[in-house]
């Protein structure tokens, strides 16, 4: 099995041009988020205060059934921005797993070599297949593991993730560049980013999003993607209860019996398709 090679995320200028609503993105036709989007982020601890008010409601979340979850950070943040979120998902009865390299600054020489041993541990030390959870960045690790791992995962789900659109699309490539000393305009990797796993696997994002932008986040369609769009922020986005409602939902999913996201009743106000 190969990694994602590591020198291979960059840029290139080019003249964006808008999708059509409610579809994914060419791999350069976007923009990235305007100045008050970015401002909207600082929404972000506004999110975590909501989520501390909903804990009574969460934990009527449906109950997992202990299979392993290996979450990914973003761009620049270690474990400890998912630690609420692990923390939910153990109380929920799942085996939350951080990934255990400190700060992500891109897919670096041994970082994904790393990730793989590690899904491969958590399969045989539970002999279970592994859901993989990743936010932004961490979402591009979770894809491309699934798509060299399949037969050891079990469902992918990624928070804000930018697996198609350009690099530029985002608010976030010059600090990508600048931690990582890497690059990412390789036609080929683009190409390749944009396809989905071969298992179930759900994209989160929002289109208030003030990082990536968010047809950046959205899958074409097919018999194993589905894309659902919450209102939340980009930092946010591991901490919104609308989120971890609909995370816990598609992990909550019978192994074998994927099925699409049908919020039902009230719940329909808080979650949008890229169609409606």
């Amino acid at each position: 099995m190969t990694g994602v090679s590591p020198s291979s995320l960059s840029t290139t200028k080019v003249a964006p041009r808008r999708a059509p609503r409610g579809q994914a993105a060419d791999a350069t036709d976007l923009q990235a988020p305007n100045a008050w989007l970015m401002l909207l982020e600082g929404r972000a601890p506004w999110e975590s205060l909501a989520l501390l008010a909903s804990l009574p409601w969460l934990h009527k979340l449906p109950q997992g059934d202990g299979h392993p979850v290996l979450v990914f950070p973003g761009l620049s943040a270690n474990d400890l921005t998912t630690a609420p979120l692990r923390g939910l998902l153990d109380r929920l009865g799942y085996c939350a797993q951080p990934w255990g390299q400190g700060l992500n600054l891109g897919p670096r020489a041994g970082v994904l070599e790393r990730c793989q041993a590690d899904l491969q541990a958590l399969q045989r030390r539970h002999h279970r297949k592994v859901s993989l959870l990743g936010w932004s960045l961490g979402g591009l690790y979770a894809r491309e593991l699934a798509k060299q791992c399949p037969e050891l995962v079990r469902s992918v789900i990624t928070l804000g993730t930018p697996f198609t659109g350009h690099p530029r699309a985002t608010n976030a490539w010059k600090l990508f560049e600048w931690v990582s000393g890497q690059r990412a305009d390789e036609p080929a990797l683009l190409e390749r980013l944009r396809q989905p796993p071969p298992v179930p696997t759900t994209s989160i994002y929002s289109r208030s999003d003030g990082v990536v932008s968010w047809r950046c986040s959205v899958n074409e369609p097919g018999p194993l993607v589905e894309n659902i769009e919450v209102p939340a922020s980009h930092l946010g986005l591991g901490l919104n209860p609308i989120a971890l409602y609909a995370l816990a939902d598609r992990l909550a999913q019978p192994e074998g019996g994927w099925q699409p996201f049908e919020p039902r009743g009230a719940r329909r106000w808080f979650y949008r398709t890229p169609q409606r």
